[in-house]
């Protein structure tokens, strides 16, 4: 039957050649689709790796007009003393610009041994950056004021690093980067990867460093630990107590939580936009399916009449035309199949590979519910045609 049913789509090719390019641009749409819906969700499911609330980003532009480092770091010392005097303060630190979720990149590159790294995210930090957000220590530890007395610069690195660099294998205690051993960082903790760039973003590669003597003047962002319950009359005291101690520093605070919101919108707007769009072309498709089936249905009117009234049972006519729509989507998938199941082979835009596989079977999936929802009605409607009133027309 099944071979009848393809020399029948063969024998109407050219009828059957629209609805199946209908068929194979909804698929591939849909591909897209859901390759981006699994990989936000893949991302979603995963732990952020550290903790937002109560947690306040100031940002300012300070200019030094000291030469001397050593004043700049007393003066730093004394604006945190002076944050940490008041009671709602819980933790102080400074940071580079790339603060959570504020969009902003510090990228460089490792080699280790025969590996090369590219698109590491680095950021400069105090020893209290971790408490403050929770960071969660995987391997060794995190920085404290014994790490001055290094040889090699200390540096703790994320799990994905770790993994880029290392594999399995251990990495606290190994040196990394280019040149001799001298330049070469030290690596002492691995942290869990932190999601710094929103809920439906992967975390990436990151390392994390001291800020020093000779990088702190450029500074200009630090994260605070508020107490649960500090409101905006004691935003408005913490600015107060800033820009006092900040001259022409432009001081602004904003809240990681804030942050997070607006970071994970503007990452569903292109979910958003291309499920409208893929939502507006499946409708398109169904209509266009419904009208070339009931189409069809009209012109083989007489054929259907011979067939029941030579005993075709009307639910064996419904099972043929079902199935004759069934297996022209099979046709488009495996077309649409051939093309998608490239992009884990070539390892397109650098997925894994398991999220190509689930979208092309969710896809896959969808399209043949459209088809068996689209192919019912106008099936049941052939099945109800008399065998005399067919013949009669005919």
């Amino acid at each position: 039957m099944v071979k009848h049913l393809f020399t029948l789509i063969w024998n109407k090719k050219k009828q059957n050649a629209l609805l199946l390019s209908e068929i194979l641009v909804s698929f591939l749409v849909l591909f897209a689709v859901f390759s981006m819906l699994v990989y936000f969700y893949h991302n979603y499911k995963k732990p952020a790796g550290f903790k937002c609330e109560q947690v306040w980003a100031v940002s300012y532009n300070q200019s030094f007009a000291e030469s001397n480092t050593d004043s700049v770091v007393q003066y730093y010392d004394a604006v945190k003393q002076l944050l940490l005097s008041l009671p709602q303060v819980r933790s102080v630190s400074l940071a580079s610009s790339n603060l959570p979720y504020f969009q902003r990149t510090i990228q460089y590159g490792i080699k280790q041994n025969a590996i090369s790294v590219n698109n590491v995210n680095s950021y400069d930090i105090e020893d209290s950056y971790a408490a403050i957000l929770g960071l969660q220590i995987m391997e060794g530890r995190w920085f404290d004021k014994s790490d001055i007395t290094f040889k090699n610069k200390p540096i703790v690195i994320n799990n994905s690093l770790k993994q880029r660099l290392f594999g399995n294998g251990k990495a606290i205690g190994e040196l990394i980067g280019d040149g001799p051993d001298k330049d070469k960082r030290k690596v002492i903790g691995v942290v869990q990867d932190p999601k710094f760039d929103g809920d439906y973003t992967g975390a990436g590669l990151a390392s994390f460093s001291r800020i020093d003597t000779g990088n702190i003047r450029w500074v200009g962002n630090m994260l605070i630990e508020v107490a649960p319950g500090a409101d905006a009359a004691f935003e408005a005291k913490l600015y107060k107590v800033l820009a006092n101690s900040m001259k022409n520093g432009n001081v602004e605070i904003e809240y990681l939580t804030n942050k997070r919101k607006s970071i994970n919108y503007f990452a569903l707007v292109p979910m958003i936009i291309l499920s409208i769009i893929s939502s507006f072309l499946i409708v398109n498709v169904a209509l266009g399916l419904f009208g070339v089936l009931w189409y069809n249905i009209n012109k083989r009117r007489g054929e259907i009449g011979l067939r029941r009234a030579i005993g075709a049972s009307g639910k064996s006519i419904s099972v043929q035309l079902v199935t004759e729509s069934m297996l022209l989507a099979c046709l488009a998938l495996m077309i649409g199949s051939f093309f998608a199941i490239q992009f884990p082979l070539l390892n397109v835009f650098d997925l894994p590979a398991g999220i190509y596989l689930s979208a092309l079977l969710l896809a896959i999936i969808f399209v043949y519910m459209l088809v068996l929802v689209c192919s019912l009605y106008p099936g049941k409607q052939a099945a109800a045609i008399y065998p005399a009133a067919a013949l009669h027309e005919d």
